[in-house]
């Protein structure tokens, strides 16, 4: 299957898996909060993960962790737009804007950014989708229940991967209606599912190929790994890395990662071991 996104004219395919280093701008985000939350430290990362091999840069202003607390629009404004509007002065990785807010995105992409990562699917705010058709860059839809300060109290579902395929294949409907071009889909692995709600999603990843768009996989340094293995987010590395490697086996396109080096060298020997 040929598999592409189009970023400003410019094919993005996905012959080979690409790697999307998280950026969070927020001083509350699980793994990362507070770290680069200054213009400069920011950049400095960025390109720390540029120089790594990152594909794809993803910014949040916004920390979408369980529990977490709202953020006004002009707070997350103020957080995601000099750090877009700098990068894309410094660098010609592509700019990806994590928000389920419409406003940030149409801001964000006037500032220079080429995606839009929504982890509401435009369920959060009425005008996203017609706002990124308008816009005309790609948009990531990605599956959650409920909002994230009470999505992880007792999720529940009949068959986790019937409702996850039927929500996206639903989804993928409502985007071409409205005008969207180019969508990825994300499973939403942690975002309203149990432990075992994530681990029936990535056992059994490979079904959502059918949907015939990319898909992005986030999973890096989450619950699903430090719970299992019983240690902190900060020791997650080695387990995230094992699930990057089984995710690509399933058929994922985007691996979504605080750690851009070792996703890399990941995929590198995913493609060495299986595609020569």
């Amino acid at each position: 299957m040929n598999l592409s996104i189009n970023i400003k004219g410019t094919k993005l395919d996905f012959s080979t898996p690409k790697v999307m280093g998280i950026l969070n701008v927020t001083p509350d985000s699980f793994s990362d909060g507070g770290r680069y939350q200054s213009i400069d430290e920011a950049v400095h990362q960025a390109q720390k993960m540029v120089n790594e091999g990152a594909d794809i840069l993803d910014i949040g202003g916004y920390s979408s962790r369980p529990g977490a607390v709202e953020v006004s629009l002009q707070e997350e404004l103020d957080r995601v737009i000099p750090v877009i509007e700098k990068l894309s002065e410094v660098t010609n990785v592509p700019l990806s804007i994590d928000t389920f807010r419409s406003k940030v995105a149409r801001a964000s992409v006037r500032a220079g950014a080429h995606i839009v990562n929504d982890i509401s699917a435009g369920d959060d705010d009425r005008l996203m989708l017609s706002t990124v058709a308008e816009l005309g860059v790609p948009y990531i839809a990605m599956h959650k229940k409920g909002l994230p300060k009470t999505m992880q109290d007792n999720p529940n579902y009949g068959d986790v991967v019937a409702e996850v395929y039927g929500y996206l294949e639903n989804k993928l409907k409502q985007c071409s209606e409205a005008g969207i071009k180019d969508v990825v889909i994300d499973l939403g692995y942690g975002f309203g599912k149990s432990l075992e709600h994530n681990y029936q999603l990535l056992r059994r990843l490979s079904e959502f190929q059918k949907l015939g768009v990319p898909i992005l996989t986030g999973v890096s340094r989450k619950s699903m790994v430090f719970r299992v293995l019983d240690i902190h987010a900060s020791e997650a590395l080695n387990g995230t890395t094992f699930l990057h490697a089984f995710a690509l086996q399933g058929g994922s396109n985007i691996l979504r990662v605080h750690d851009v080096k070792e996703a890399v060298e990941c995929v590198r020997l995913y493609g060495q071991l299986f595609e020569t």
